[in-house]
């Protein structure tokens, strides 16, 4: 902001702020974890000052007009699925700082090339009109939901608690944490077979729901929604979790999801957070073995009396800033093999349309052209089996399908009075499985690809109705978003990546063998997706370990 815009007495405090060069934890990273374990460190009376190498805060939670001028597109997170139980989202009064929310009463639904009825998910409060829908191909598949969805709503509470709780310290001298025995007593508390849980997603949607429409459906909104491989064996918690906790739950933010970052980037600031962006670091500065303060890539450095607090990747975190010749042979072959992708690597596809689609299967049931979220291009579960196999062999699906929202129509201030911004995911190879000029490629085909297939499902998605587009690739998110491979959980969710085991055994409790240092980013349990659990979780560790008021505390919650 140029300085006569504003008053010489806030130019001063900002000179003092920005001149500063000691505070007692410095956080790396402005996504919405380390904006989270900024704004409790704050509020428990520590000068924390946070650090943003880009010009914005939030990480992948922004919203940006790539397409036209006026059409606001959620290019990365756009499912706020866990907002009514995320604590900082309560604690922090998020809607009172312009974090509003809409609740779409049909969640998913997928329609089919021929016309034949759509197969919907509606709010978790919505239980028999899903079943009602499922029903239209099985009557086992209806009972089989109005069961489970049920015992998932009564259980929310438990996997909430489950999120955002920071696994146990682990010990060398005692056998590793097995996320087996949670997941086997989470089938277990569903009144499931526990041998359920060594099985893949596929299985478990298999076996529980018999009509290939439904599982098509099921299969995409388990991978879209952080499961692992559909074919991985042992996978079978997300089942659960992708199948059965999240439809229902899910969210928007009205505006667009960058006002759920402006509310958290205005809670730290109500609570006294420093806030630096354009600060990228260079590397973590060590005294004695221990962290104790940044170095930026201008040179400048930054001194932490208590702790510095990293919510980026792990490898950026330990081998490039603190270095593998400090880091001991367990935690520099753990960092270097810890594994990206492919399972959860995006391409996201924006479009700005004259009119939203309509579709062949509206005919049967319209409530598929208002689903929030619409699954296009699959014709049966086996298209959905094959495209995601293709990502896992370091292939662009040849299948250019997806799942796409259409924001404005439930918030009319996200594209231009009259027209509708369509924003979508493509799941991709890792960022590396391609060379530049192929990204290239891809960037200026499959869009069309994508359209020619989508007028198809939807007759009038054609080229004249769009106004533009614009593909955001998974090295675009790499290079952009600080994002290994375009993976946006910073790191696989195989089952050696998982809960005890995330990112390792070693540091899945947030304290590293590096005094001083904590990890608080995506690569911990649980991993990506907006749940601000990560950050919440690093809160807990740190006001025990530095002797700090449990601010995170809320006698109206038990986690």
């Amino acid at each position: 902001m140029p300085s006569g815009l504003i008053s010489k007495s806030a130019q001063h405090t900002l000179r003092a702020v920005m001149s500063r060069t000691e505070h007692d934890v410095i956080i790396i990273g402005g996504g919405h974890h380390g904006l989270t374990c900024a704004a409790y460190l704050a509020r428990a009376g520590v000068d924390v000052c946070i650090l943003e190498g880009r010009h914005e805060w939030g990480g992948a939670v922004y919203t940006a007009e790539v397409t036209a001028p006026g059409f606001c597109h959620n290019i990365h997170a756009n499912f706020m699925e866990f907002l009514h139980i995320m604590p900082f989202f309560a604690d922090f009064d998020l809607p009172s700082l312009g974090a509003r929310t809409i609740h779409p009463e049909i969640q998913a639904g997928i329609a089919f090339k021929d016309g034949r009825p759509p197969v919907l998910i509606y709010r978790n409060d919505m239980i028999e009109e899903t079943a009602k829908s499922f029903a239209v191909y099985s009557k086992h598949d209806a009972d089989a939901w109005r069961e489970l969805k049920a015992k998932a709503n009564m259980f929310e509470l438990v996997m909430a608690a489950a999120l955002y709780t920071p696994p146990a310290k682990w010990n060398p001298s005692e056998s590793l944490p097995n996320p087996m025995l949670a997941t086997q007593s989470s089938f277990s508390m569903f009144g499931l077979d526990e041998e359920m849980a060594f099985k893949t997603v596929r299985d478990c949607i298999d076996e529980y729901f018999e009509a290939d429409e439904v599982r098509a459906l099921l299969y995409r909104v388990a991978i879209e929604f952080a499961a692992p491989s559909l074919e991985w064996p042992g996978s079978g918690y997300f089942f659960l979790f992708a199948c059965l906790f999240m439809p229902g739950c899910w969210r928007m933010m009205v505006g667009g999801t960058h006002r759920l970052n402006g509310a958290m980037v205005t809670a730290c600031i109500k609570e006294g957070v420093t806030m630096r962006e354009s600060s990228r670091v260079k590397r973590i500065v060590l005294e004695g073995g221990r962290a104790v303060g940044v170095e930026l890539v201008d040179g400048k450095r930054l001194m932490a009396k208590r702790a510095v607090v990293s919510a980026i990747g792990l490898k950026d975190t330990l081998l490039d800033m603190v270095g593998a010749e400090h880091l001991s042979d367990y935690t520099r072959r753990r960092a270097a093999h810890f594994k990206e992708g492919p399972d959860q690597v995006l391409g996201s596809v924006a479009m700005a349309l004259h009119e939203p689609p309509k579709y062949k299967s509206a005919r049967w049931d319209p409530g598929i052209d208002r689903a929030w979220y619409q699954v296009v291009g699959y014709d049966s579960a086996k298209d959905v089996l094959d495209y995601c196999r293709a990502g896992h062999c370091d292939r662009v699906p040849e299948l250019p399908a997806a799942a796409v929202w259409v924001n404005s129509l439930w918030d009319a201030t996200q594209a231009p009075p009259g027209k509708h911004n369509l924003t979508g995911w493509y799941f991709f190879p890792k960022a590396s499985a391609l060379s530049e000029a192929e990204w290239e490629e891809v960037r200026g085909t499959y869009n069309d690809r994508f359209l020619r297939l989508y007028g198809e499902f939807a007759p009038n998605m054609t080229r004249e109705n769009v106004i533009a587009d614009y593909l955001h690739t998974p090295l675009d998110q790499e290079r952009g978003m600080r994002m290994r491979e375009g993976d946006f959980g910073h790191g696989a969710m195989s089952l050696d990546q998982v809960m005890g085991l995330r990112p390792f055994a070693g540091v899945a409790h947030h304290g590293t063998e590096v005094p001083g240092l904590y990890l608080a980013g995506s690569c911990m349990h649980p991993g990506g997706g907006v749940t601000a659990a990560c950050g919440y979780n690093a809160v807990k560790v740190l006001c025990q370990d530095l002797g700090l008021p449990p601010v995170w505390q809320n006698p109206r919650r038990f986690y």
